[in-house]
């Protein structure tokens, strides 16, 4: 069965690359509707889809353009946290262009859902099952899908620092293994790509509290990390969040290599540009137990900020 909200939550914090504050509420919506955002702060409330076509040419976060032209950015973590509770339908009002980047996860967005409620809705689930690989590349970095029962996703990643050099993690992301193990993965950056964002006014809103901030070997943000494998954590929390941009689960695998939000991006369009390769479904119970947000929990939360 699909799922929204059991009642509206709200969140304040500032923009990670505007720094202006931003108020967002999330609300119930019927089933069938499917994830929208809005701004509050422009007149005639424009609507805007969570929806991949959506996404104009952006580098540092995941950007939605309305048809009337109206923005909302860094959209990742919270579209991250819908698909990891299993949330279909909702309704995301931000005052702002930009949501807040909070502690730099999707955590605190998943306990108020959590905390919240996730209330079931009589109508079937449908998702997009994958059925041959889509790939696309750019230079070193890759992003494809291939067949698979489930969510399962394979993220590499590789950086000159030693803070974080090369990681790899594989995940079936069945059952709130999302919320259990990457949902409190924050953002990360070199020290000197941040001096240089903030040279050129971006990233304002950032601080040691709200992203992992590395130099060489050091890790600079307080408290150090969360697991020793944050960063590629936090990669997967991307790209959940950024496939949620399809509109409906994926039944596939997603593997990424050294990949960013708009090559994820790319692959979508590309698998939507090809149909045979892909087919929309009505989840069987079957496959419907395996999609992530199912069986998630509050106590799934306990070990993780």
């Amino acid at each position: 069965m699909q799922a929204t909200l059991r009642r509206t939550v709200s969140f304040a914090g500032t923009g990670l690359h505007s720094g202006a504050p931003a108020h967002v509420s999330v609300t119930p919506q019927a089933a069938n509707i499917g994830t929208w955002f809005t701004r509050t702060d422009l007149s005639g409330a424009s609507m805007i889809p969570a929806r991949f076509d959506a996404v104009p040419q952006s580098q540092l976060c995941t950007r939605l353009r309305g048809d009337d032209g109206a923005e909302v950015s860094t959209v990742e973590h919270i579209m991250a946290a819908l698909a990891g509770c299993g949330i279909h339908n909702a309704l995301v009002a931000v005052d702002g262009p930009e949501l807040p980047i909070l502690d730099g996860s999707a955590a605190p967005f998943v306990r108020a859902f959590l905390d919240a409620g996730i209330q079931h809705q009589d109508a079937p689930i449908h998702a997009i099952e994958i059925l041959r690989p889509v790939i696309v590349r750019e230079g070193e970095a890759l992003a494809r899908l291939d067949p698979e029962d489930g969510l399962h996703m394979d993220f590499t990643i590789d950086f000159a620092d030693a803070a974080i050099g090369r990681q790899r993690r594989v995940a079936d992301l069945a059952n709130g293994r999302f919320v259990r193990e990457l949902c409190d993965s924050r953002t990360f950056c070199r020290k000197a790509d941040v001096d240089a964002m903030w040279a050129n006014g971006l990233a304002l809103g950032g601080t040691m509290e709200n992203a992992v901030v590395v130099d060489g070997d050091e890790v600079l943000s307080p408290g150090g990390l969360r697991h020793a494998d944050e960063a590629v954590r936090h990669k997967m929390l991307d790209a959940l969040g950024d496939l949620a941009l399809a509109g409906a689960p994926i039944l596939g695998r997603y593997t990424g290599v050294r990949a960013g939000h708009m090559l994820t991006n790319r692959l979508l369009r590309a698998l939507f540009a090809a149909p045979d390769a892909y087919d929309f479904v009505e989840c069987s119970p079957a496959q419907a137990a395996r999609l992530p947000g199912v069986g998630v929990k509050t106590a799934d939360l306990a070990d993780v900020a």
